[in-house]
């Protein structure tokens, strides 16, 4: 059998898989040292020993909030609009840089009809319902009520 993983080597077992956020990586660790070696509880307190790692992770450049804001963008922008994303940060403890809002923010008409003409191949609604139906999955997917509006209705102006 072989010896359970410390928590630095599962930290950085987890982190070369994809990028986290601080908080998740935290409550991953916090869990996992919970679960491993309940006999050897050190004279050290578990969070304050996750944090301390935390701390040399982000020292060490192997824990940063900018790669993970990029990449979660890059994941979900062409599914997701705005709103999504930044609650979807917001509940990871970061927010999206100007650059990246801004971008965002120019692109979500074109993102939002792109994922239209996926879902609904690019038919017009023929009645109330189904339009409904239309801007009710936008809306779902975090695009703002203008956008939705002038993606339903075929609005190709920006």
């Amino acid at each position: 059998m072989t010896p359970p993983l410390s928590l630095k080597a599962r930290a950085l077992q987890w982190l070369a898989l994809r990028e986290h956020s601080r908080i998740e990586l935290r409550r991953k660790l916090l869990h996992a040292s919970r679960l491993s070696d309940a006999e050897a509880q050190a004279a050290v307190d578990p969070a304050l020993e996750v944090d301390a790692l935390l701390d040399w992770l982000v020292a060490n450049r192997y824990l940063s909030e900018t790669r993970f804001v990029e990449s979660r963008v890059h994941a979900r922008a062409a599914r997701f609009g705005n709103r999504r994303i930044t609650h979807e940060l917001a509940q990871h403890g970061t927010a999206l840089d100007n650059a990246t809002a801004e971008h965002l923010k120019a692109t979500e008409f074109d993102r939002a009809r792109a994922l239209w003409q996926r879902k609904f191949a690019a038919a017009p609604p023929a009645d109330a319902a189904t339009r409904a139906k239309q801007m009710r999955f936008l809306a779902g997917r975090g695009f703002s009520a203008e956008v939705i509006r002038r993606v339903v209705r075929g609005g190709d102006e920006d």
